[in-house]
């Protein structure tokens, strides 16, 4: 796809709003909506409270989430006129990976309590796009259950890294051997951050069997029970939950990790210039710039507000990805003008497994991708690798 036509490019995103335009000629609507607000909100009435407040809930007052909001609107593009942008090319690539568009689809867990196809659903829609997945240790569907649904498509594995080094290298090497093409360690959950929403309808759906597919599928994790976990599911939850909360791993722990596998390192939930320069002298191959969409920290930095910072501390050449507050076209221009590679989306393709399992999904990335195209193309540009700081200007 990287060497897609520049023309084609544009047919499948940008022209995407003629093809809605075209059906309304047939008295046709959009049958999801278009907007992100309106997406979120369809969503909540189809979703359980329990599993709305799961997926758009953030820690303590939430003000973590209203930051990476904030952060956005504190930027303002600024367009260029009289440029030939009568032909794209979205097309880049990271780690070895091509990609159409500079997006990837973010690790979010638990997706079965949105929709009953949960990651196999969020899978083939990326694929059918040629979007990377990036999947969550905590999924609902094994690492190899997704890798058979989605076939050949692009795919990274996002790690929880366990208390037991033995299973947690068997994560690893199940991944590689099950065709994800980069490794993804998280950061900043080494414990659930305080959050109230979930606390308040005492809802945690690991206890509840839900986003543990992967441990109950693993040969390590399995040796350590007295029975399957489908025999007696009690003990195998209570193993989850010893295994998951980790807060001892330190910097130095990345060089055994290095050891158990060949797959490209990258570390998400950098926010400081310092743990950036430790990350490239760890020896990683790159860093997701993310506050995990303020989920964890409540009253942390805006990820976008801490983006500049990092892509300085790293340099021109290194590998920066970004997440969190992501929910338009728009936005990814401004991370990509700001120093990230790609764009990792969350909370809006889940919307969209809410209301129509894959076709959700693949809806909701369309209309991302068509608004990111007419954006580079309306701002004067090209390709994403034209963006940089001058595209911008803060407000106020």
């Amino acid at each position: 796809m990287a060497d897609a036509d520049p023309v084609l490019v544009e047919q499948l995103f940008g022209n995407f709003q003629y093809e809605i335009y075209g059906r309304g000629l047939a008295g046709e609507l959009p049958k999801l909506p278009i907007s992100v607000h309106e997406l979120e909100e369809r969503a909540r009435e189809t979703m359980t409270p329990e599993a709305f407040g799961y997926v758009a809930g953030g820690a303590g007052s939430e003000r973590t989430v209203q930051a990476n909001r904030a952060a956005f609107a504190r930027w303002e593009i600024v367009p260029r006129m009289l440029r030939d942008v009568s032909s794209r090319d979205l097309a880049t690539s990271v780690l070895g990976t091509e990609m159409p568009a500079p997006l990837l689809l973010a690790p979010v867990g638990v997706q079965s309590i949105v929709h009953a196809d949960a990651e196999l659903a969020t899978g083939r829609a990326a694929a059918s796009l040629g979007i990377p997945a990036i999947l969550s240790t905590a999924a609902s569907h094994s690492m190899e259950q997704v890798a058979e649904a989605v076939g050949e498509a692009s795919r990274w594995y996002q790690l929880y890294w366990p208390k037991d080094r033995e299973l947690a290298s068997s994560f690893v090497a199940r991944a590689a051997d099950a065709g994800y093409t980069a490794l993804v360690v998280t950061l900043d959950t080494w414990m659930l951050g305080w959050r109230p929403r979930d606390l308040g309808s005492a809802y945690l759906p690991f206890l509840k069997g839900e986003g543990v597919a992967n441990y109950f599928t693993d040969p390590v994790f399995r040796a350590a029970l007295e029975k399957p976990p489908e025999e007696d599911p009690g003990p195998a939850i209570g193993h989850w939950a010893g295994q998951f909360s980790n807060p001892s791993v330190t910097w130095a722990d990345l060089r055994w990790l290095r050891e158990q596998t060949a797959l490209p390192i990258v570390l998400k939930g950098i926010l400081h210039g310092d743990d950036a320069r430790l990350a490239v002298e760890a020896g990683v191959d790159g860093v997701i710039v993310s506050n995990h969409g303020g989920r964890q920290v409540d009253g942390a930095i805006g990820a976008l507000d801490a983006l500049p910072g990092v892509r300085q501390a790293v340099g021109e050449g290194f590998p920066v990805l970004f997440d969190s507050g992501v929910r338009t076209g728009a936005d990814v221009f401004k991370a990509l003008a700001l120093g990230a590679d790609a764009v990792c989306l969350g909370r809006p393709f889940v919307w969209g497994l809410a209301l129509a399992g894959q076709a959700g999904v693949e809806h909701v990335l369309r209309c991302l991708l068509a608004e990111l195209d007419l954006t580079l193309a309306l701002s004067g540009y090209t390709s994403p690798d034209q963006v940089d700081a001058s595209a911008l200007t803060r407000s106020g």
